[in-house]
């Protein structure tokens, strides 16, 4: 990417990359392919991993960013802040020239709701979804 994609991150995903650094060591990449460190891990790598868990056919690696952003605009979330969470660039080049707005603030409530929700499902349980119209 041409340029930093600045991420917020949720309590669970802050303990995730805690518990993934005791995994990794002190590497520059979070997920470094298993040949060399200095590479990071392949799409083919993750395919192979939904195909052992029994998602093939079913999920892709990709099809999480697709997952997530369904979920978020049915909960009311900006079109925006879902968009620039992907790092998805706009569409309209004026618009883009002009706004370099992060929207840091919603977005850390968007990924911690996001967290929560997946926390949620993961344990079976039932949580409360947005019923406000955005």
């Amino acid at each position: 990417m041409r340029t930093p994609h600045i991420i917020p991150l949720s309590t669970q995903s802050i303990e995730i990359l805690e518990l993934l650094k005791t995994l990794t060591g002190k590497g520059s990449l979070l997920f470094p392919g298993d040949r060399s460190p200095k590479k990071s891990m392949s799409n083919g790598t993750i395919l192979v991993a939904l195909r052992r868990m029994g998602y093939q056919g079913i999920m892709t690696g990709h099809g999480f960013r697709g997952l997530a952003s369904t979920v978020l605009h049915e909960q009311g979330f900006e079109h925006a802040h879902i968009e620039l969470q992907l790092a998805h660039s706009p569409r309209n080049a004026v618009s883009a020239a002009y706004n370099h707005a992060l929207y840091l603030s919603p977005r850390t409530k968007m990924m911690q709701w996001w967290s929560n929700y997946l926390e949620t499902q993961q344990r079976g349980k039932v949580l409360k979804m947005r019923t406000e119209v955005a």
